[in-house]
């Protein structure tokens, strides 16, 4: 569960926030708008795992378009075609380039 409060409020209050953070994030306002969110150290090592390192398809040689091109989806990832944007068009380098690119960059 997600609570909200002010900066105000965890400044006079930290431990019984930190508290809170383990059971879920604490959103922290400044004038009224969210700024800033304690988390427990758990969930931030989480989220860090699932950053990923993307690389700009121009910067791709001509060996890398190749293998791009000569690479096969493996079995049970087709619903990955859904975090592409836009219509993937056959033969596209460029949508090629940027799955191979994400697929990588986990790795």
């Amino acid at each position: 569960m997600t609570t909200t409060v002010t900066a105000a409020a965890v400044s006079k209050n930290f431990g019984a926030y930190q508290d809170a953070a383990v059971r879920g994030p604490v959103i922290i306002t400044r004038n009224g708008r969210p700024r800033t969110v304690l988390l427990a150290y758990e969930d931030f090592v989480r989220l860090s795992k699932r950053d990923r390192r993307v690389e700009l398809t121009a910067q791709l040689g001509a060996v890398e378009i190749a293998a791009v091109e000569a690479s096969e989806m493996e079995p049970g990832l087709d619903h990955l075609n859904d975090e592409l944007s836009g219509p993937k068009s056959a033969g596209s380098k460029l949508s090629g380039a940027k799955s191979l690119t994400t697929k990588n960059a986990g790795g």
